[in-house]
């Protein structure tokens, strides 16, 4: 038997400290031999919820299935772990301090044969693992890390290009993740407003941050999912906060109604996710006069976010998070075709000029707002195997598939927006994999400051005299 002994102090309030360690999902972000671990059971995390944990040993990994075997909010959490080869114990006591919380954790390792026999060899290893790991949860509650910033890899690869693109595959996301570091602020009674969240990267955002106990503001089209989708999210995360509203964002007449709606709600928004915009192939009109991919991937996040703004004031401190596509890399501002002609239409570059112009957006939402405490960024997910992709790109969906990633890890990104206290410290960036990227890959897709200028008058006038005729009021930035 090994037993494994450390104390620390860390500046979070009892209660956080206490729901960030019992979460064992987040292990890997400090336990210094843990590579990987997942949630195996429905609900809040409570008495009786199973954990897999991935462990890094000399010979390779190692899965030990833990269970939450008491959760007291006085402070205290216990675990029990199992595996062919030991099993382990973890004890953990919380108590107030003056300036947070003291934190006693206690490991205990009892091994099977023919581990018992060379026990005392692995003690000095384990115990160092303790040491680094208690460093590492004082590191990861106490919250003090600095502004993100690109690693000299990522500048490399934007000016060859090539491994720019390896970036945005699994493969990319599997390099970046070593990079990872730890997310743990609170985002309980956190008010979040997500679009196109029924499926895909927009689902898989909505997923984990139900199950971070935030407030949430599902905005989809089909009324006939929303229950379904609903209950499902309450039942996997055991979050009663999941609120769905149903609306079609590419009229805009539907968007000026949600924003009604959630004035009406009059709660603060804390982050707003714009996850609108599965283009079309085909050129098409929304039934208001305005070219499809235009309405739904620009013109809709600029006018909901406009419409939003007082909310997102009222929250104190709040982000917007304006989700691209990698196609924008292709693209320059194109003020003459933001709504595509008819003449040689293709629905993925008409997309993709629709994204170019809303990082032009969010650039200039950035500087604009900057002293009414909004931080607005933008992120690309990488190449995603989503059901909106398999539908409008399938030949590159089908020969791009061994590397494309899950709408989890295209997610990621959003999450980390919306969570870590860091990504507060940047605005107007572009991000991959939680760093901030150049948002331009080619010199011909550089826009002027003219050029953006000219872009927000022109998006001002399309929300101060929508195309339906009437002005809508309240509505302007």
């Amino acid at each position: 038997m090994i037993t494994l002994h450390e104390k620390i102090d860390v500046n979070r309030p009892l209660h956080e400290a206490l729901r960030y360690l019992a979460d064992f999902r987040t292990a890997p972000e400090w336990g210094h031999s843990i590579a990987a671990a997942r949630k195996l059971t429905r609900g809040p995390v409570a008495n009786g919820t199973r954990f897999e944990v991935v462990c890094r040993h000399p010979l390779g990994r190692l899965s030990v299935h833990y269970t939450l075997t008491r959760l007291d909010e006085a402070g205290v959490i216990s675990l029990h772990g199992t595996n062919r080869y030991f099993s382990v114990d973890d004890l953990i006591h919380l108590s107030e301090t003056a300036t947070g919380t003291r934190i006693d954790y206690r490991t205990v390792f009892r091994f099977n044969k023919p581990l018992c026999w060379i026990e005392e060899r692995l003690r000095g290893g384990l115990e160092e693992t303790g040491r680094m790991s208690a460093q590492r949860i004082k590191r990861a509650l106490d919250d003090h890390l600095p502004a993100p910033c690109k690693c000299r890899n990522s500048e490399r690869g934007e000016k060859l290009l090539l491994p720019a693109v390896f970036d945005f595959t699994r493969f990319g996301f599997r390099h970046a993740c070593k990079r990872f570091q730890p997310m743990s602020r609170s985002m309980l009674g956190k008010h979040i407003v997500i679009t196109d969240a029924s499926s895909g990267i927009g689902l898989a955002t909505a997923r984990r941050l139900a199950e971070s106990g935030a407030q949430l503001t599902l905005v989809i089209r089909d009324e006939s999912k929303a229950l379904g989708l609903q209950r499902a999210l309450e039942r996997e995360s055991g979050n009663p906060h999941v609120h769905l509203e149903v609306a079609d964002l590419s009229r805009m007449a539907e968007v000026d109604r949600l924003v009604r709606r959630l004035r009406r709600l009059d709660r603060p928004v804390d982050v707003l996710v714009n996850n609108t915009g599965a283009p079309s192939n085909s050129r098409r009109d929304t039934g208001e006069g305005l070219e499809y991919n235009f309405a739904l991937s620009l013109l809709s996040p600029y006018r909901l976010t406009c419409g939003l703004k007082p909310l997102l004031d009222r929250a104190g401190t709040a982000r917007v998070i304006n989700v691209l596509a990698t196609g924008m890399y292709t693209q320059a501002l194109s003020l003459e075709h933001l709504e595509a002609p008819p003449q040689g239409y293709s629905g993925g570059v008409a997309c993709a000029r629709a994204k170019r112009a809303l990082m032009v957006v969010t650039r200039e939402w950035a500087r604009q707002w900057r002293q009414d405490g909004i931080v607005v960024n933008a992120m690309h997910p990488g190449w995603v195997s989503t059901p909106e992709a398999q539908t409008t790109w399938p030949r590159f969906q089908r020969l791009a598939r061994p590397v494309l990633r899950t709408p989890e890890q295209g997610a990621d990104t959003i999450i980390w927006l919306a969570v870590a206290s860091e990504a507060a410290l940047c605005s107007g960036e572009l991000f991959l994999d939680r760093e901030p990227r150049a948002a331009n890959l080619l010199a011909s897709t550089r826009e002027s400051p003219e050029h953006c200028r000219q872009l927000m008058t022109t998006l001002a006038h399309y929300v101060g005299a929508p195309p339906h005729g009437r002005r809508t009021a309240g509505i302007a930035c």
